[in-house]
């Protein structure tokens, strides 16, 4: 009867030790929370990266267009210098986004229509918004 009670005895340890390794312990609970803490993370940094570098493309195309604008600018100046009846005169440039803007003042209508002309003319200019003042000389 004892060797019964024995054989009773460990086929229950046996299966409370199976029942046991059924369920996930602390160990591999905190395992799992860390494996999830991890991916999260990740995702986290890989978010963050993505929305660094649209912000440096888009701080990289302003600064390209700054460029090209600053440029545009010194070409229409530079075609102004160079034009008889314009070199003369206080024409003054700006470009934004390609779109060259002309205030100042034009001893004549020919001389407003040729800087909007040449203006127009340089590689880069999308439009030519045209507020020069024609002044009569003295």
């Amino acid at each position: 009867m004892q060797s019964k009670t024995t054989l009773i005895t460990i086929s229950l340890f046996l299966a409370l030790g199976l029942s046991a390794c059924d369920k996930p312990g602390p160990a591999e609970q905190t395992g799992k929370k860390l494996d999830q803490a991890a991916t999260d993370t990740g995702k986290k940094v890989g978010e963050t990266v993505d929305k660094f570098e649209n912000k440096m493309t888009e701080q990289g195309a302003k600064t390209a267009q700054s460029w090209d604008d600053t440029e545009i600018t010194a070409r229409v100046k530079a075609e102004f210098l160079g034009e008889p009846g314009l070199k003369s005169m206080q024409i003054s440039v700006d470009t934004i986004k390609g779109v060259v803007t002309l205030t100042g003042t034009v001893d004549s209508k020919a001389n407003s229509d040729k800087a909007k002309a040449r203006a127009m003319a340089i590689n880069g200019v999308r439009d030519v918004v045209n507020q020069l003042v024609v002044t009569s000389a003295k």
